[in-house]
């Protein structure tokens, strides 16, 4: 299916009339948006395409047999670089070190491409100093989710949700391919990416995070993205892949961040674990495991399936990923997850490591970790053959990625700037993934002869127009020096317009009756897990995020004059009151770095007028308290249906909507 769709798009970029076609299809293919369908009964077997060998398998016998209990379990530990330094490395045996969001070498955020490379060669240096008898080179991992979003003046791309917009798998391979190159520079060898949770509520905070509510999209994107990123893994450009967060984690009840998922076992099959095939076929390496809960009564009925946090599931991580799916590679914990279990602390969970986790990120308690997991093994409560399969996936995975036979600081891009970038790319994705709510009167495209007023401090604000996961993990405490490389949407107006714009942030001290039109920018300020949750009883609207952009249009809108409303956001919201007070709305997501993506096909182009091609991925709210699914239920019909997107040739009117204030119920 995916060879097809590519040739269809790369024919729609040659002819844009081609693209309609391209869309139905793309569509017929992933089918219409649905929970769980009961098409599997049972959990598929997956082929990946980087088979097993027997000299590998042969050279990672003979390591295990030379190592001591102490030294495999510290290969099964992963540190913080906050926390770890080099000499611990060798002191420790570790296996890996990661960099969450808001890490860097020394804390610096500007930190010079050349220290993060210097770091890494001095954590992999010290991991051949141990006395191991085969000296076990370290791995480091790193959030890279879109584009390397740790690394000063680093390209971002649109996130997960606006590519899912646009339909477009070839240019997620690219993305994906981009992305590996810039984690590459900083001389590292593993992302944490892709995110393939099939999100069902809108209100969880990751949901940009998600490339769509509809299952067959996210695993046509999970493969081409692994694709991208990972190659084969012989290409010095390829990096180790993470595919997360298995399992489940965008159908938590209410949308609740690590929360309880109530599915059934089936609707784990057919919705949310259609990414892992995806990924997994495409050679996928490691899979982290997700925070949420599994409590459906389903779980049960298997042996070492308890209701309550998946990272303690043997059933879904050994039985279903390792057995049924036919997984090889490593399983990773996530951030200070085991914690959560009950019974078990951040820095000692038997019930983890049997129940099938390989890897345990133990940021900053990994000394404890394996002093206590050497203690569990000695006393019996985990069998040395559980601590063997882990570590004998840990050297599949390294010896896979080349990390035995180079160092990642000595690779031909660790260090090179231009490998951090690719503006063109981000430009296109952007253009791509834009999707037209609205263009009553067809007040788009605007001209770029006439004088224009743009309002809203998104318009000039880099963190608002790149979201989360953009320097720092909830991408605050940042602002636009901290992204030198990058064009905010008011800049690239300015390059068109010249003189003939005039930008006031709040809409004050300006007549908009001096002006041909009026572009309003209205975004959420940004947020990742936890922070970015809608908590019921509040209503899906995100006004606290938006207060100052909303009030800017209110100060404009209704004076005579042609309102275009740009939105930021990381999931679908309840705006009638923004479309109301538009002419034209155009849903721009969490675009990253190049904003000049939007300009490219909202101003009018004589020679090569550039149309919206982006399509909704997640249904439209037509309600401040919709149904978790945001899918026609009883009575319920969205505002805008999955698939939904204006083009210019559409003269569709979208009419004076009723506006819902106050909170909503709790179920």
């Amino acid at each position: 299916m995916y060879s097809g769709l590519k040739k269809l798009r790369q024919s729609a970029r040659r002819k844009n009339y081609v693209y309609g076609i391209c869309l139905g299809i793309f569509s017929a293919a992933i089918g219409a948006p649905a929970f769980a369908q009961d098409v599997n009964k049972d959990w598929e077997h997956v082929t990946s395409s980087i088979k097993q060998d027997a000299v590998t398998e042969a050279k990672i016998k003979e390591i295990l047999g030379s190592m001591t209990l102490r030294q495999k379990v510290g290969q099964m530990t992963q540190a913080e670089i906050k926390s770890a330094k080099p000499e611990d490395v060798t002191k420790y045996y570790l296996g890996s070190v990661l960099n969450g969001g808001g890490s860097w070498p020394q804390m610096n955020q500007k930190a010079a491409l050349a220290d993060w490379v210097k770091l890494s060669d001095d954590y992999f240096k010290a991991s051949l100093a141990t006395d191991l008898k085969t000296p076990i080179p370290l791995i480091w991992g790193i959030d890279a989710v879109h584009g390397n979003n740790n690394i000063h003046g680093a390209t971002l791309y649109p996130h997960n949700i606006g590519l899912g917009a646009a339909r477009d798998p070839e240019l997620v391979k690219e993305i994906a391919a981009a992305t590996a190159k810039a984690v590459r520079a900083g001389g590292i060898n593993w992302a944490f990416a892709p995110t393939v949770a099939v999100v069902q509520n809108p209100r969880w905070g990751r949901t940009y995070e998600s490339y769509s509510s509809n299952p067959q999209l996210v695993r046509i994107y999970a493969k081409a993205y692994t694709e991208g990123l990972q190659g084969d893994l012989k290409d010095p450009a390829n990096v180790v892949g993470s595919v997360k967060h298995f399992l489940g984690d965008g159908g938590t009840f209410n949308g609740v961040d690590q929360g309880k998922n109530y599915s059934s076992e089936q609707e784990l099959i057919n919705t949310f674990a259609q990414g892992y095939y995806g990924a997994l076929s495409a050679g996928m390496q490691t899979v982290m495991i997700t925070y949420s809960e599994w409590n459906n009564d389903d779980a049960l009925k298997h042996q070492n399936s308890p209701k309550g946090k998946i990272h303690g599931n043997q059933y879904l991580i050994t039985d279903v990923l390792k057995g049924k799916l036919g997984f090889d590679g490593l399983v990773v914990s996530d951030y200070d997850a085991i914690g959560q279990i009950p019974g078990c602390t951040k820095d000692h969970c038997a019930q983890a490591v049997n129940a099938g986790t390989d890897l345990f990120m133990v940021p900053n308690d990994w000394k404890a970790f394996i002093d206590n997991t050497v203690n569990d093994v000695e006393e019996g409560r985990i069998p040395m053959s559980r601590i063997d399969d882990a570590v004998a996936r840990i050297l599949r995975v390294k010896m896979r990625s080349g990390l035995f036979n180079e160092n990642p600081a000595h690779n031909k891009y660790a260090g090179d700037v231009d490998a951090i970038s690719n503006k063109a790319l981000a430009r296109r994705a952007v253009s791509e993934s834009l999707v037209l709510l609205k263009n009553n009167k067809q007040t788009l495209p605007l001209a770029t002869d006439k004088k224009v007023l743009v309002v809203g401090k998104s318009a000039d604000s880099m963190p608002n127009q790149s979201g989360g996961w953009s320097k720092t993990w909830q991408g605050d405490e940042v602002d636009n020096s901290d992204f030198p490389n990058g064009e905010t949407l008011l800049a690239s107006l300015k390059s068109q317009y010249g003189d003939k714009l005039v930008y006031s942030a709040d809409g004050k001290g300006v007549n908009p009756k001096d002006f041909a039109a009026i572009i309003a920018v209205v975004g959420e300020t940004p947020y990742a897990e936890m922070k970015g949750d809608i908590l019921l009883p509040q209503p899906l609207t995100s006004d606290d995020r938006m207060k100052a952009d909303k009030d800017a249009l209110k100060a404009v809108a209704g004076k005579g004059v042609p309102v275009v409303t740009i939105l930021y956001s990381g999931r679908p919201l309840y705006i009638n009151d923004v479309l109301n007070f538009s002419d034209s709305v155009v849903s721009a997501w969490l675009p990253g770095t190049e904003a000049g993506g939007i300009s490219d096909v909202i101003l009018r182009n004589k020679n090569a007028q550039k149309d919206f091609r982006g399509r909704l991925s997640f249904a439209w709210p037509s309600d401040p308290c919709p149904p978790s699914q945001n899918v026609e239920q009883g009575n319920y019909k969205p505002l805008f249906k999955y698939g939904y997107g204006l083009s210019y040739g559409d003269k569709k009117t979208v009419g004076r909507l009723v506006v819902k204030t106050g909170n909503c119920p709790v179920k």
